[in-house]
C-alpha cells in the first residue's frame, strides 16, 4: 500500500490552530464557566480572528464538543472502508468505532473528552448541540450502510436500531470511563484521565452485553439464582 502524502505546511498550521482553539476553549470554559467566556475572548487568547474560528467551528458548543465529534467523524470514515465479514451489523459498527478510537493517538485526547463531558453535564446548550450532532451522524452512517451494503429502505428499521444500539453502547462505555475520575475533581488540573485503551475495552464489553440486554426478562426474580 502507498503511504498517504504528508500534510503540507499550510495544512499543519491549520491543524495546530484548530487544536489550539479546542484546548484553550476547554481550559477557559472549565475555569470560568461556558457562559463566562465570550467568543471574542477565546479568539483573543489564541490570537486568531473570528473569521478563522468560524472556518473551523460553528459555535462555542461546537468547539467545546470537538473531541468526541472528531471520534465520530473518524468513525464515519472507517465505516466507508470496513469490510462486511462474518459479523453482525452492530459488530461491524463496533470495529469501525474501535478503529476510529485508535486514530485518536494524541495522548491529550482523553483529557479533552473528560473536560468536554464535564462541561456538557452542566451546560444545556451543549447537550442540545450533542443531540443534533448525534442525529446527523446517525443519518450519515445509515446512508453509508445503504450505499455500501444495500441495507435499509422499504421501512426496514433494523439498520437504524443497530446504529442506535452502537451509540447506546458507546455512551455506556464513556459514562463508566469518565466516572473513573472522582466527582468534584478539579477538571482544570486533571492530569491523568482514564486511558483511551480502557475506553476501547469498555466499548467491547458494552457491545457484547447488548444481546443479553435484549433478552433480559422483566419478571421479578427471573435473573436470580
Amino acid at each position: 500500500m502507498t503511504a498517504a502524502p504528508a500534510p503540507s505546511l499550510r495544512e499543519r498550521k491549520k491543524r495546530r490552530t484548530r487544536q489550539a482553539l479546542i484546548d484553550t476553549a476547554l481550559e477557559l470554559f472549565t475555569e470560568r464557566g461556558f457562559g463566562g467566556v465570550t467568543l471574542d475572548e477565546l479568539c483573543e487568547e489564541v490570537e486568531v480572528s473570528k473569521r478563522t474560528f468560524f472556518r473551523n467551528f460553528t459555535s462555542k458548543e461546537d468547539v467545546a464538543m470537538a473531541p468526541e465529534q472528531d471520534l465520530w467523524r473518524a468513525f464515519l470514515e472507517e465505516l466507508e472502508s470496513v469490510g462486511p465479514g462474518p459479523r453482525t451489523l452492530v459488530e461491524l459498527g463496533r470495529d469501525a468505532l474501535l478503529a476510529a478510537l485508535d486514530r485518536m493517538a494524541d495522548e491529550g485526547w482523553a483529557r479533552r473528552v473528560l473536560l468536554s463531558r464535564r462541561l456538557a453535564e452542566r451546560t444545556p446548550s451543549m447537550a442540545a448541540h450533542g443531540l443534533q450532532f448525534c442525529e446527523a451522524t446517525t443519518q450519515e452512517a445509515l446512508e453509508i450502510l445503504r450505499r455500501r451494503f444495500g441495507l435499509g429502505g422499504g421501512g426496514d428499521v433494523r439498520p437504524r436500531l443497530a446504529v442506535d444500539m452502537l451509540i447506546a453502547a458507546h455512551r455506556c462505555a464513556v459514562a463508566g470511563w469518565v466516572a473513573r475520575v472522582p466527582d468534584g475533581a478539579d477538571e482544570a488540573v486533571v492530569t491523568a484521565p482514564p486511558a483511551a485503551r480502557e475506553l476501547a475495552a469498555r466499548l467491547r464489553e458494552a457491545v457484547a452485553a447488548l444481546p443479553g440486554s435484549l433478552a433480559l426478562s422483566a419478571v421479578p426474580g427471573a435473573e436470580s439464582g
